[in-house]
């Protein structure tokens, strides 16, 4: 039996899923920049959900409205979990909600696309709603990088850390370009009929309270808790090779710090392993497992530059 389609296979929420709701309308003419506001205006009050795909002649587009601000007192128990364990990387970065959500995806998208970064292009913007495009071409969509996964890890441990490797690449792209993303969790990277990966989802910036190395590692560290479960069941060694490859060439303030974050959360691979315990217990725990064998633990580091 395949141990991780076995460990590894994961039934949750898609959030971020760019899925394809029905075929496009062929033969219609291309729109103006007048129509997408037009439709954002007309569309957004009818809208119940807080995102959903539309098709809008030729394309799909996404309209996202504006929510009720949100609560602070997570963002407490983060900021005493970062206090414990004496990191700002795991300092909260608050997602506001509502209106200020809206107006800080639409500046990040716009920032990271003028680096030349595969993100959805902001068609039409107002205070309580943004319509971005979709990442799918020719009326083939996106295919969001945490189904990827999933589907490689019932093929074997080769196929689940090839795909998983170019995760970690198409971060490394981001921070080559001096950037960061925000939840850089595999639910958003998604893969584009060209085969190049975007992302989505950026409403927080990191950047706001955080400096650049610290943006960086809070990225590493996200895809990390996104898909340790996956690779610590296919090979914490083979992933360790992938991970200290493709890390090879990040700054080497981002490299410190992310062996400083290992030093200092190797106690969490001492929490409980029960489900009961909660999937977000369980996968800090695969986290800290993975960073200690990798920095020093049970095995010694690949030398580094």
């Amino acid at each position: 039996m395949n141990p991780v389609a076995k460990r590894g296979t994961r039934v949750q929420a898609r959030k971020g899923v760019a899925s394809a709701p029905a075929p496009l309308e062929a033969g219609v003419p291309p729109l103006e920049p007048g129509d997408y506001a037009e439709f954002l205006r007309s569309m957004l009050p009818q809208q119940p959900k807080a995102v959903a795909s539309h098709r809008l002649g030729q394309e799909r587009v996404w309209l996202k409205k504006a929510g009720p601000p949100h609560g602070k007192l997570g963002y407490h128990l983060m900021a005493a979990v970062a206090s414990l364990l004496r990191l700002d990387v795991l300092t909260p970065v608050v997602n506001p909600g509502g209106e200020a959500a809206i107006a800080t995806e639409a500046r990040r998208l716009r920032a990271l696309g003028a680096l030349g970064l595969r993100v959805p292009a902001v068609l039409a913007q107002q205070p309580d709603g943004l319509l971005i495009s979709d990442l799918g071409e020719s009326g083939r969509p996106p295919v969001v990088l945490q189904e990827r996964l999933d589907q490689a890890a019932a093929q074997g441990p080769s196929a689940l850390l090839a795909v998983w490797r170019e995760g970690l690449e198409a971060i490394a792209v981001v921070h080559a370009h001096g950037a960061y993303l925000s939840q850089a969790f595999d639910r958003n990277l998604v893969q584009c009929p060209d085969g190049v990966i975007g992302y989505i989802d950026f409403e927080d910036d990191p950047g706001e309270t955080l400096p650049l190395a610290e943006c960086q590692v809070r990225d590493w560290l996200s895809y990390l808790h996104s898909t340790a479960m996956l690779v610590r069941a296919a090979s914490s060694q083979a992933a360790g090779a992938h991970w200290h490859a493709v890390l090879a060439d990040a700054a080497d303030e981002t490299r410190d710090r992310l062996a400083l974050a290992a030093r200092r959360m190797r106690w969490l691979r001492h929490l409980p392993a029960g489900r009961r315990w909660g999937r977000d217990t369980q996968r800090s725990r695969a986290v800290a497992r993975l960073l200690w064998r990798w920095y020093g633990g049970e095995a010694a580091r690949p030398t580094q530059r």
